[in-house]
């Protein structure tokens, strides 16, 4: 972690007022409510807003979970977010992909175990981190398996993911026991 303390601390369950109570307790994974959460909702509005987006990706996006997982996971490796890895490789998993993967997407599409379509993830992703543009080289080997609406997915997830990546480093929001 870039932190050892979180610059905002997490806000405590009895500070909740009844609004934030509603949104947080819709946040809750394996009987807990992560400290990503408890940390944005201090800003109540930004928290519903950003909520809504992130719902779209995690819920309602047209990349299969895998690969979405395959695309968050890389992102968070590139920007080096502990938190955003640590909470992804076990989403990761239950979407799908293996330990060995998971472990392969921090080497990137030369590991080794990926097809020519999930290469073509991972570079897509590795361009958008380092000049935030897709190449026409990689843009054509997607657009071969993928819709438009796959594009912008692809695009958007990176991106989100990007971006909630300097947020958790900055503010140090802490990986949970």
């Amino acid at each position: 972690m870039k932190l050892t303390t979180p610059r905002v601390p997490v806000l405590d369950e009895q500070e909740w007022s009844d609004e934030q109570r509603e949104i947080l307790e819709k946040q809750s994974t394996r009987g807990h409510i992560p400290n990503v959460f408890r940390t944005v909702i201090r800003h109540e509005k930004l928290a519903k807003r950003w909520l809504v987006f992130g719902a779209h990706i995690m819920a309602k996006s047209s990349l299969s979970p895998r690969e979405r997982e395959m695309a968050i996971l890389r992102s968070g490796w590139l920007a080096d977010s502990e938190y955003e890895w640590h909470q992804h490789a076990v989403i990761g998993q239950e979407e799908g992909l293996s330990p060995e993967e998971i472990e392969g997407i921090k080497t990137g599409a030369d590991a080794g175990c990926w097809t020519d379509h999930e290469q073509f993830i991972l570079r897509a992703a590795d361009e958008l981190h380092e000049s935030s543009f897709i190449s026409d080289e990689i843009w054509d080997g997607l657009s071969r398996t993928y819709s438009t609406n796959q594009m912008l997915d692809l695009i958007f997830t990176c991106g989100q993911y990007r971006m909630l990546a300097g947020a958790l480093n900055s503010l140090g929001v802490q990986i949970e026991d």
